[in-house]
């Protein structure tokens, strides 16, 4: 049972779970709007969430924060310079998750997760 656990399992160890986010949290921000499961969809929002609110305040600290979870300089720039500045008077909130399709290989409910 997991009352109270604070995050789900993915069916992945820890490592394979951080790998995972930060290349979805990357495509994110790349493309801002990607289709995955619909557990994938809400682990995802916690972590980019966090990551936006991070970077809402656009100085040095907030680039080596966000660079430190992702990896990644371009992204990190889009983040920073473009989507965060967008949700400086939003207080949370940032991402939206619509369910789409049943997938046909496994049944799995999938789901469009994009920036508001």
């Amino acid at each position: 049972m997991r009352h109270r656990h604070g995050y789900r399992k993915i069916g992945t160890n820890s490592a394979h779970r951080k790998a995972l986010l930060a290349n979805l949290a990357i495509s994110l921000i790349e493309h801002g709007k990607i289709e995955t499961t619909i557990t994938k969809a809400k682990e995802l929002r916690s972590y980019a969430e966090k990551l936006v609110t991070v970077a809402r305040k656009g100085d040095s600290n907030a680039h080596r924060a966000v660079f430190a979870s992702l990896q990644c300089k371009e992204s990190t720039k889009k983040l920073v310079n473009e989507i965060a500045p967008k949700y400086t008077e939003r207080n949370g909130g940032y991402t939206r998750i619509t369910r789409t399709r049943i997938r046909r290989g496994d049944a799995t409910t999938m789901a469009f997760i994009e920036f508001v």
